[in-house]
């Protein structure tokens, strides 16, 4: 029987070193994807990916037995990637961001192709505007799948600021997006 991601982050806590490797694997697509939609960028999501494994590891003393280790990973990597975010906008940058999400053929008309992908990009540029806080709200929504007290429980707030900040990042994308853009 395979051990819960709580098991095994308990055994690492504990000692089992053979428990680690697992929830990297397990986690690597899924956080990956995460954070490439934080920082648009995938050798910073890369970093951002290591330096969020290498904090869990720093950390791992501080993981309460019954807490939900996939909220206690999301919430290391969002204040990895923030801290990320407020690097990055002290530094000038010379190079222009890169790294859009892959472009995907969903039909066989090579113009509907073209207008979904010229969509996404105008969605994904409209969505690196926002102030990396919402941003975080915004991904942990609409492309992790996460309700809105998970969204609390990752990034450390109220559920009324997660609204907050999702109904603030709602309005700010309604106002860059043509009608009927999609997330």
């Amino acid at each position: 029987m395979e051990r819960t991601d709580e098991l095994l982050m308990e055994a690492y806590r504990d000692g089992d070193q053979s428990a680690f490797p697992p929830l990297v694997h397990r986690y690597k697509s899924p956080l990956y994807g995460y954070l490439m939609r934080m920082v648009h960028n995938s050798e910073i999501a890369e970093d951002c990916f290591q330096e969020t494994f290498l904090r869990v590891h720093r950390k791992a003393h501080t993981y309460r037995s019954g807490a939900t280790f996939r909220s206690w990973l999301y919430a290391i990597a969002t204040n990895t990637a923030l801290d990320t975010l407020r690097r990055m906008a002290r530094r000038p940058q010379t190079d222009p961001i890169e790294d859009r999400e892959p472009e995907v053929a969903e039909t066989t008309d090579p113009s509907d192709t073209a207008a979904r992908n010229e969509l996404r990009a105008t969605v994904l540029a409209a969505i690196e505007t926002l102030p990396p806080q919402q941003r975080a709200a915004l991904v942990l929504a609409y492309y992790q799948g996460n309700t809105y007290p998970e969204i609390a429980e990752i990034m450390g707030c109220s559920l009324g600021t997660v609204k907050t900040h999702m109904s603030r990042a709602l309005k700010k994308l309604s106002t860059q997006l043509p009608r009927g853009g999609v997330l």
